[in-house]
């Protein structure tokens, strides 16, 4: 009788162990890479190895991360709205080193007529020197391209540098001093179609700036350290580019005219007129030549923060960020793109800015050159993380961002 329970109690506990066994090998692949069918034909012998070999196979949390970015930049045509996160340490001149975190979407409005790909970025970054910074952009293209929108809301809070509001103070590293800004800036831009590659619509601009921790007031000549302003006006374009954000050819004029009139609520009336010219030619299979003339007048009453600077196209990546601003600035840069093997590739560029109130201000002291070498990978398909550094007048950057800079 005693035997005979004794042998009831191990086949009971075989039999749960079992039972048990099967259970971890259908729950774990759900969370690993491979899927593994259990079937009544495995003899029970080999249920331990099974289990084993399926630990075994999940992978770690880096080589998740790794499977993760290898995936990201894979066409995913079955998706209508295919979304990647990316994160981690970046710098720049401005805010030193920060954490940031982007979630980036490409959709496609129509599958059925020839449609650009439209895409949104999400962000947020942040650093120990008290910057931080939230907001999205994006850039949508209705079926066919007959309607695109281009928009971006921006709230930061800034730990800067100041040097003055014109170029002598500017130019004189003595004049560093430190501010900090909070700024709100949001704005949208709408053109329809009007025939073939040409694109007109209207747009509307919203800026908050407000300088404090202000440690030399006089440089500021007087100027309110808190501003709105409120403007409209249009955008004129010729676009015959591949593809908006990372072109290989084509090109694109675009003329903006924007006012800010004191019947909506300005505190002086300014306007402000800004011209570029982008054209981007493939000379070999692996490399593109990309060429950019921008420039960009105000006249009226211009208040600081809308005051143009020389880093406005992008394009010139070697100064500090806002440090060089006046109420006019142009800039040529030529930048040679060239991929290198599988999602790697290289950029060069070298270019030449200025900043002046008046034409007759321009010499060679306000020349202002830029050349610098970049790092380029593929984050999404034709969507790419980069790292730049540049060299100029008594100055260099290290930046970070996504997507060409123009």
């Amino acid at each position: 009788m005693t035997h005979t329970f004794k042998q009831f109690i191990r086949d009971k506990w075989h039999s749960l162990s079992l039972s048990c066994m099967a259970l971890t090998i259908v729950v774990l692949p759900a969370y690993g890479q491979d899927n593994i069918a259990v079937s009544d034909s495995i003899p029970s012998a080999d249920l331990t190895k099974v289990a084993t070999d399926s630990i075994a196979k999940r992978p770690n949390l880096i080589k998740r991360i790794i499977n993760y970015f290898d995936d990201s930049n894979r066409e995913h045509p079955d998706k209508k709205f295919d979304i990647t996160f990316l994160g981690g340490p970046s710098y720049s001149a401005s805010t030193s080193l920060q954490i940031a975190a982007v979630a980036a979407g490409l959709y496609r409005t129509s599958r059925a007529v020839p449609t650009s790909e439209s895409n949104i970025s999400v962000f947020a970054q942040g650093s120990v020197t008290g910057f931080y910074r939230v907001g999205v952009k994006g850039n949508h293209f209705s079926p066919g391209d007959s309607f695109r929108m281009k928009y971006q809301a921006d709230f930061a809070h800034f730990p800067l540098k100041f040097w003055g509001l014109n170029f002598e103070n500017q130019y004189n590293d003595d004049n560093e001093s430190d501010y900090t800004e909070l700024q709100s800036v949001f704005w949208g831009e709408f053109q329809w179609r009007l025939y073939r590659h040409l694109y007109l619509g209207p747009s509307f601009n919203f800026n908050y700036g407000k300088a404090t921790r202000v440690e030399s007031p006089w440089l500021w000549e007087g100027e309110n350290p808190r501003i709105f302003s409120y403007g409209f006006g249009f955008v004129l374009s010729i676009d015959t580019r591949d593809y908006a954000t990372n072109a290989s050819c084509g090109y694109n004029l675009e003329l903006k005219q924007k006012f800010f009139p004191k019947a909506i609520g300005n505190k002086d009336a300014f306007s402000s007129t800004e011209f570029t010219a982008s054209i981007y030619h493939k000379f070999w299979s692996s490399g593109i030549m990309a060429f950019q003339l921008h420039g960009w007048g105000t006249y009226g009453n211009t208040p600081w923060t809308m005051l143009p600077t020389l880093d406005e196209s992008n394009s010139i990546r070697s100064y500090y960020e806002g440090r060089y601003r006046a109420k006019n600035e142009i800039d040529a840069v030529v930048e040679l793109r060239q991929h290198i093997w599988r999602r790697n590739g290289l950029v060069v560029w070298a270019g030449l800015g200025t900043v002046f109130d008046h034409f007759h201000e321009i010499n060679g002291h306000r020349l202002l050159p830029s050349y610098g070498i970049g790092y380029r990978w593929e984050f999404k398909k034709r969507v790419n993380v980069r790292v730049d550094f540049g060299m100029g007048k008594h100055s260099h950057a290290i930046g970070f961002g996504l997507n060409e800079t123009f």
